[in-house]
């Protein structure tokens, strides 16, 4: 069996196996097969005459094979569990893989020609959406995987039952995952893969966001305040994300205030799609919404030219606001809202109610006609680009699901309301500018045809001492599968505060925008410089950050014994984070983040190039398998021979980044591995460009964005470096092989430096 290559799957007296491997027993004589017409895939579905809008069919016993899951915690998001039997499985899974030990042992051979035993397969699970029905996984008493089968809306009963299952397994997790996503592209034509869609600009830059600084107290002077104080320190914002907090809302009078400490109260409802009196000249009361000279144009015009802006986005909720459009408002009368009770599906209430969803399910939700949704939306996002806007967050996105009943269904809804979200974006924000949020349900994933950008998982919460190690590994986790479907988005947080370096550490690796919601004044601008170029830049990895192949199925939140690592991929270098996680995680007895050890110790793991997946394909041709490895706290450079591994200790909230570089073996048997910047968490990120030439002519051209300590190893000191054909003196570390040398800062935005550096 060749890399990559995908595994059999069948029924045979009453086991599901893959290439031999039993993964179920006792499959249920109701459950179907059918191969899918891409990747070797299977789709599991029934055969039923049961009628309902809530129906749920048990497929057969899992028992003793590690898996990884992602299941709602909330209506809103998800995040990993671990577990070896069916009945670990929580409600609303809507993601599982398994491990599945292989009976017998292939040979895999790799790009540098060396076979490897194999011994493991990964099976992946992908409950979806058929006709007007979203499936989901639970598991029951009886240690059977059930699929649960709604259509959230009593008068929607009647469905096929044939496709309700994607189901996929391979030798290589990440690619299994990836084909499995894409034939479902082809199979539903509902959505697109990340792979084909436009990725907004604004994630190439640092930004500022004003949730935290303000919530909603947001004013047009406290945005300036916020982006003045940025730049003072020397790490200018280039994208701005005007929060909660800038609309036209109010209570109607039936409503009851839900608001949870300095948040959002989520009974208002929207009366304009035009800004509030906070964002007119005077911020008085008195301000006239429809006088424009004093609005939002004049503000956005203002901040833009004064912080030299290239981007503003707008937060608004998909409804609207969180409690959805006002009925009997004028201006919101050509809508048709009308005012529904949001249901929530028992596998959600299950696994429990946050305040939010009790909130607006208390005060319900004016939505509004789905028919006139994308007048709704077009109305509102061509008066934000007519002023200046050029993008917008959209929230709250899971909500449709609860307000199918009456609207043909969950599935029907959401498909509605995303096809006019999308439409009205592409026609006022041509270059994709949207950020999806609180969007995990599959009703969303599965209709996401142009969205490319997600919030990976609930909220940075700076105030909450156990949420934060808790967040980076849900993140890790939940982009398995959310980064099949978009860039996540590791979310705002704060570069002064006592996790500010592991927060940053992580989204430098994490593929996502960097940005915080600092107040005006408080800033770490050492973390920034971390992350930050002089120019606004960032060093942005180009993958979606995920857990290396030995985390998969390990929960480094629970364990006390993992280590998280999280790999991505520069353009010449690879990069690998390490975090210790553990001591907090989600609680679903009590249903809230928990601290549950108050002093985890250390822990220790080992790291490998192979962590680095798909490093082989940025290596020369010839490459040995020898790698450099940078530690971005350490400081220290190490030669790790191919196959070899590096201990790792970090104790609890500790962390540590690596750059990890193949070996080019030149003339003479010198070695040579550039590393990048290395005061930035992502030094490999510099390098835009690299060419050995000829072997033997030991010279080596690289371009390098930037400025700071370059660095670079080498098995013999160079002769000489030029920059930009300038002659520069460098310093060589003899025990070590380290080139350093430093790069000012250029004048040019997006500058590249020429680096000739001859051996």
């Amino acid at each position: 069996m060749v890399a990559g290559e995908e595994a059999h799957i069948f029924l045979s007296d009453g086991n599901l196996s893959v290439s031999s491997n039993c993964i179920l027993t006792d499959i249920h004589d109701n459950i179907l097969l059918t191969p899918a017409e891409t990747h070797n895939g299977t789709f599991i579905g029934v055969k039923s005459d049961q009628i309902g809008s809530r129906l749920v069919f048990p497929i057969g016993k899992l028992k003793g094979l590690r898996f990884m899951c992602l299941y709602r915690f909330k209506l809103w998001w998800m995040t990993q569990w671990m577990g070896i039997c069916g009945k670990d499985i929580p409600n609303e899974t809507q993601f599982l893989m398994l491990e599945v030990p292989n009976t017998y042992h292939f040979v895999e051979e790799t790009e540098d020609g060396v076979n490897q035993s194999q011994s493991v397969f990964y099976t992946v699970f992908l409950p979806i959406l058929e006709g007007d029905f979203r499936a989901v996984f639970q598991g029951n008493a009886n240690n059977e995987l059930e699929i649960c089968l709604e259509s959230g809306d009593p008068a929607v009963q009647e469905f096929e039952g044939k496709h309700l299952v994607y189901m996929a397994a391979g030798s290589d997790p990440y690619d299994v995952i990836a084909n499995a996503v894409k034939s479902l592209e082809t199979h539903l034509g509902t959505f697109c893969h990340r792979d084909k869609k436009e990725m907004p600009d604004l994630m190439n830059w640092f930004g500022w966001c004003t949730w935290d600084a303000f919530y909603t107290d947001v004013t047009a002077e406290g945005v300036k305040q916020g982006l003045e104080s940025l730049e003072r320190g020397g790490a200018s914002p280039k994208f701005v994300i005007i929060d909660d907090g800038w609309q036209s809302v109010c209570m109607d009078t039936t409503s009851v205030e839900a608001k949870f400490d300095d948040t959002a109260n989520f009974s208002n409802r929207l009366i304009h799609v035009k800004e509030n009196h906070k964002f007119q000249k005077d911020g008085g009361e008195s301000s006239e919404v429809d006088d424009q000279s004093i609005g939002f144009r004049q503000i956005v015009t203002e901040i833009k030219e004064q912080f030299s802006l290239k981007y503003v986005y707008v937060w608004h909720a998909i409804v609207g606001y969180w409690g959805g459009v006002m009925p009997g408002v004028a201006e919101m009368e050509q809508y048709e809202p009308t005012i529904v009770n949001p249901i929530p599906s028992p596998g959600v209430e299950s696994n429990g109610i946050c305040f939010v969803l009790r909130s607006i399910m208390k005060n319900r939700v004016g939505l509004v006609n789905p028919e006139k949704v994308y007048a709704f939306y077009n109305d509102l996002h061509s008066y934000l680009a007519s002023v200046g806007v050029d993008g917008v967050k959209v929230d709250n996105q899971s909500i449709l699901e609860t307000l199918g009943a009456g609207n043909g269904g969950r599935v029907k809804l959401a498909r509605k309301y995303h096809e006019a979200l999308e439409t009205s974006i592409s026609k006022n924000f041509p270059s994709n500018e949207i950020i999806s949020c609180m969007s995990h349900s599959t009703d969303a994933l599965y209709s996401a045809k142009q969205a490319a950008v997600i919030r990976a998982s609930d909220d940075f919460f700076p105030r909450d001492p156990a949420s934060h190690t808790i967040h980076i590994a849900s993140v890790a986790y939940n982009t398995i599968f959310i980064g099949e479907f978009m860039q996540p988005d590791w979310d705002m947080f704060h570069s002064l505060h006592p996790m500010a370096e592991y927060h940053g550490a992580a989204r430098a690796i994490g593929g996502c925008s960097i940005y915080v919601s600092d107040k005006p004044g408080h800033h770490d601008f050492i973390v920034l410089k971390k992350l930050v170029l002089p120019d606004g830049s960032t060093l942005r990895a180009k993958l979606p950050g995920r857990p290396t192949r030995d985390c998969l199925f390990s929960d480094p939140t629970r364990d006390g014994k993992s280590l998280l690592k999280i790999w991505n991929m520069n353009d010449f270098t690879g990069v690998l984070g390490v975090f210790n996680c553990q001591g907090a995680a989600w609680c679903r007895v009590n249903t809230k983040n928990l601290v549950h050890n108050e002093q985890p110790g250390a822990v220790s793991c080992t790291i490998q190039a192979k962590d680095v997946h798909y490093l082989t394909n940025i290596a020369e041709h010839g490459w040995t398998g020898d790698t450099i490895v940078y530690l971005h706290r350490g400081g220290n450079v190490l030669h790790l021979p191919k196959n070899k591994s590096l201990p790792v200790q970090l104790q609890a909230r500790e962390y540590e980044v690596f750059t990890v570089v193949p070996v080019k073996r030149l003339s003479k048997g010198a070695a040579f591995a550039p590393i990048g910047l290395l005061k930035m968490f992502n030094s490999g990120g510099a390098i835009t460009e690299l060419n050995y030439g000829s072997p033997e002519t030991g010279i080596i051209n690289i371009r390098v964005r930037g400025c700071g300590v370059f660095g670079a190893y080498s098995s013999v000191r160079p002769e000489r470096i030029l920059i930009d054909m300038k002659e520069e003196k460098f310093d060589y570390e003899e025990r070590s092989g380290l080139i350093s040398l430093n790069l000012r800062v250029s004048e040019k935005e997006l500058y590249q430096w020429n680096l000739t550096v001859e051996l």
